[in-house]
């Protein structure tokens, strides 16, 4: 069995769908970030770490793309060969180092940088998230999923920061990306992961 360490509302909770949509058993093993408990198992004390037997993996999309590799019966992971590999990885340095990076900045400097270092990110986060929505309208054009007419784990990252989007109140100015965060955050298998650890209780 799987084990997902992290905290509730984190970044794991993209793990415990991943889990979800490839019907793998589990355990969600509540930590804090850079706790002793974090530290002792990835040395930046970040959290989701997924344990399978002896292996660590830390960083959320390289667990997402692992699990997706290790069930490839279950068609959620790149297409055949190297372009698939190629576009693959694509999405998901898309996903984390532009569309979610304002987002990312707007949190630290609300909740988790110290008072005394917070500033007003919020006009800056929201121009930078508004440039990479219309990015990610482009790059979906009429497709309905970002690999095309399967649903994958690329989809997990997406969607799962489409939920902190609308958590966030962030603006989405494109029908198309509303319509595909609708698309993806109804999955039944998203609302069991956000049940068993995804979401804030």
């Amino acid at each position: 069995m799987y084990k997902a360490v992290g905290s509730r509302g984190s970044r794991a909770s993209r793990v415990l769908w991943m889990l979800e949509e490839l019907e793998q058993p589990y355990e969600f093993v509540e930590i804090k970030l850079r706790s002793p408990e974090a530290y002792a198992l990835n040395p930046s004390g970040k959290v989701p770490i997924l344990l399978d037997g002896e292996l660590k993996i830390t960083d959320s999309a390289a667990i997402c793309v692992y699990l997706a590799d290790k069930h490839a019966d279950r068609n959620m992971g790149a297409d055949p060969g190297l372009a698939g590999r190629a576009e693959m990885d694509s999405w998901m340095h898309f996903a984390q180092s532009e569309l979610e990076a304002p987002l990312w900045n707007k949190l630290r400097h609300r909740f988790l940088l110290p008072k005394e270092l917070r500033v007003d990110v919020g006009p800056a986060a929201a121009l930078d998230f508004a440039s990479e929505v219309k990015a990610l309208d482009r790059r979906l054009g009429d497709k309905p999923f970002a690999l095309g007419d399967r649903f994958s784990a690329a989809d997990v990252l997406l969607g799962d920061m489409g939920g902190w989007t609308r958590a966030g109140r962030f603006p989405i100015e494109s029908d198309r990306v509303n319509a595909y965060f609708d698309r993806v955050l109804q999955r039944p298998a998203r609302a069991r992961a956000q049940a068993n650890g995804g979401a804030f209780t």
